[in-house]
């Protein structure tokens, strides 16, 4: 599995997660790569708890865990209101 994490400051609607809603603001986002699956994961910055995105896991056929974590950046930079529902890494 490969592991990274960031910090990245929600775009605009935020992140859709499946425990809480939509969170916005500084937070620390984690793209965890196993086979053809990705799971995508968000926390407020310095808290403790971890919530999904929603409509994950993502599948990432062809691409490994560095250009889906960059990938995922930049959504979340440009706000996932909607979750990964729609989203496409194939």
């Amino acid at each position: 599995m490969e592991r990274r994490e960031s910090r990245v400051e929600a775009g605009p609607g935020g992140v859709m997660t499946d425990e809480v809603g939509v969170i916005t603001g500084d937070l620390t986002l984690v793209t965890e790569v196993a086979g053809d699956q990705a799971a995508i994961r968000v926390q407020y910055t310095g808290a403790e708890e971890w919530y999904t995105v929603a409509g994950g896991p993502l599948k990432v056929v062809g691409h490994d865990g560095h250009w889906v974590h960059a990938a995922m950046v930049l959504a979340v930079e440009h706000g996932l209101p909607e979750g990964l529902q729609g989203f496409d890494l194939t």
